[in-house]
């Protein structure tokens, strides 16, 4: 058992998982893979990729959906047998060898494709709850908020890192480009296998390890200790108001997170230039949010910190929807050449400051409000109503977007984080933060 404090170097180890994932998250969900498979694996025709777009929400939904089955089970066996780092490193080897053979999936292997999209991305997911997990340990609690901001943007450098080369060695996404721009699986998956190594190295187990005589007994004391939390979350009536609240918001963040670039591509019909833009203002702008909203978080609560990012998320989600209205607006009214992509590009700034802050905020929350001798199983629930999220949130755009094409469609996510936001006035993080130190 290891109950020594974390040190700065442990901190960054643990930091340096973000930076290494977010390889996966950008090349392979946001920035490259998505349009990839799209415009490319699948096609279409005449530019109506909607089936395109309905079975990359599938892929991603049916990987989401195996996150939920199993995260908070798994996360059981992890509190219980003190194995967390174990179960981080198979998650972490089975994301970079199913990533790396994405390399395989040419035109048409649509099923192929679907495949090592749904294992490589349940693998990741899972692995974002086991390192979530570790935050309780690694502060006192008026220091988490700072601790997962550190996380969340040196996972935005990391990002930023490893997609500017990515981009400048693959370049566009293209059908003439094809043969250099399927090297991006390979590289995302060499980028998180080197990039992750500090973790292990650095990163400490605790907890007091306890050992069953077989495979099968470890499952059903998960199931068991699960059943038991979920039926206790009704003491911790906080904790499940921010619960609830978390699955609106990811719904919306899962939605930009998969079809921003999608997005731009189709329709603001960016150049490659703008693309690359983008993608470099995202990341800036993420970073600060998460570091800036992190400190902000330690003086006025996370709370308030969350909730403020939701009413951010709003105004995002709105001007994204406008974005081609503002740009002929400005010229119809003053004579302002803005083209609709250069307006996207200052829409961005919003909503990259969203993506940081709010998931770096949540996460820090559930660590406030969770017992800490159910760490891994609190955030294995943290998982499972973010994935649940996913899932709603993806369906619902493929199937919004396939009727009522993908720009009307966008305003679902207001939708969402307004129901966030209201579920968010429920939550007294005072009481809450009681109650977990009266269950520990």
């Amino acid at each position: 058992m290891n109950n020594e404090p974390a040190t700065k170097k442990e901190i960054f180890g643990w930091a340096m998982f973000d930076f290494a994932n977010q390889a996966y998250t950008l090349l392979i969900i946001t920035v490259i893979y998505g349009d990839l498979f799209t415009r490319i694996i699948v096609g279409g025709t005449a530019g109506d990729y909607r089936l395109g777009n309905l079975l990359w929400s599938l892929a991603l939904a049916g990987s989401y959906f195996l996150v939920v089955l199993t995260a908070p089970v798994l996360g059981a066996i992890m509190d219980f047998s003190a194995t967390r780092k174990k179960f981080l490193f198979a998650s972490y080897l089975v994301t970079v060898i199913t990533t790396s053979l994405l390399y395989l999936v040419a035109p048409g292997y649509i099923f192929l494709g679907m495949v090592l999209l749904i294992i490589s991305n349940y693998a990741y997911s899972v692995g974002e709850s086991f390192i979530a997990s570790f935050l309780t340990d690694l502060g006192k609690p008026e220091d988490l908020g700072k601790i997962s901001g550190f996380g969340w943007a040196l996972g935005y450098v990391g990002g930023l890192i490893a997609t500017a080369v990515a981009l400048l060695f693959l370049g566009e996404v293209s059908q003439e480009n094809f043969e250099r721009i399927r090297w991006v699986g390979p590289f995302a998956g060499a980028f998180f296998l080197v990039a992750a190594i500090p973790t292990f190295l650095w990163l400490k187990e605790r907890g007091r390890s306890r050992r069953l005589s077989s495979p099968r007994k470890y499952l059903f004391l998960g199931l068991r200790r699960v059943q038991r939390t979920y039926l206790s979350l009704t003491r911790f009536r906080d904790l499940a108001l921010l619960f609830v609240s978390i699955f609106f918001a990811m719904c919306g963040i899962y939605i930009i997170i998969a079809f921003t670039f999608i997005y731009g591509a189709q329709v603001i019909r960016w150049d490659e230039s703008v693309r690359v833009l983008m993608f470099v203002v995202v990341q800036i702008t993420a970073t600060l949010g998460a570091l800036g909203f992190g400190f902000i978080q330690d003086r006025i609560g996370a709370k308030v910190t969350y909730a403020s990012t939701l009413l951010l998320w709003i105004l995002a989600i709105i001007l994204i929807y406008l974005t081609p209205d503002l740009a002929d607006w400005a010229f119809n009214s003053f004579g302002w050449n803005w083209q609709a992509q250069y307006v996207f590009l200052a829409v961005g700034c919003v909503a990259g400051t969203c993506l940081g802050s709010t998931q770096s905020a949540g996460r820090a929350l559930v660590g406030l409000l969770s017992p800490r001798d159910k760490a891994a199983e609190i955030f294995g629930f943290w998982g499972l109503f973010s994935k649940a999220a996913a899932i709603v949130g993806l369906v619902g755009i493929g199937l919004l977007q396939l009727a009522f094409g993908l720009q009307a469609s966008i305003l679902f996510c207001a939708f969402l984080f307004a129901a966030a936001l209201f579920v968010s006035f429920g939550i007294n993080e005072a009481r809450g933060r009681r109650r977990s130190y009266l269950s520990d």
